[in-house]
């Protein structure tokens, strides 16, 4: 590949997680650049990002301490994803094991987390169930990278909580029907 008065700028961009790394050489005689493009990694996702968000009648505060609630956070998400449950503390940069009851899963670390307020939570890992983490797998290459992130918006005594992920489009059916169901199963438990 050649071009003529090739004026060249690198821009180095992280979007979703993904990377690009390239070398260039030198521009050769005339202002012809002749490219050589070596690539070390790459990355493709074509993230589907999936929302779902509902109005809780209670303060911002018992709806974050009913979801992060060790026996409550097995009850809500148990109508989406049986018998899960999670391992670890809600803190900023602690990881938390989200299990099935044959203890395989996924690995996350909390890159944010204000209680009550926002929490973002990066998938590291799909955990296998002997407990070893598994990042070289096709399942975990698709599923590393994936985010999902709470918002609690409270007003008047309500809360709305908003889930957002961003995932491989081939967890949007398993994710995308869950979280709608998970999300009034929680409602129901906060407003008892």
């Amino acid at each position: 590949m050649s071009c003529r008065k090739l004026n060249l700028i690198i821009i180095v961009l992280s979007v979703a997680f993904s990377t690009q790394t390239v070398a260039f050489a030198p521009p050769g005689k005339n202002n012809v650049l002749h490219l050589c493009v070596v690539i070390v990694s790459i990355k493709i996702n074509y993230m589907k990002k999936l929302e779902s968000k509902i109005e809780i009648a209670a303060p911002a505060q018992k709806v974050w301490d009913t979801m992060t609630g060790a026996e409550t956070y097995k009850e809500w998400v148990n109508v989406a994803w049986p018998g899960s449950y999670y391992k670890g503390s809600w803190k900023k940069g602690e990881n938390i094991k989200f299990l099935s009851p044959k203890n395989e899963g996924t690995l996350a670390t909390l890159v944010e987390c204000k209680p009550a307020e926002y929490v973002l939570a990066r998938h590291i890992a799909v955990l296998k169930s002997d407990g070893t983490e598994d990042k070289d797998s096709k399942e975990a290459k698709s599923w590393i990278g994936t985010t999902e992130a709470y918002t609690f918006r409270e007003k008047n005594g309500k809360t709305e909580l908003k889930t957002e992920m961003n995932v491989e489009p081939e967890w949007e059916a398993m994710l995308g029907d869950g979280w709608p169901k998970a999300l009034a199963k929680l409602k129901e438990i906060c407003e008892r």
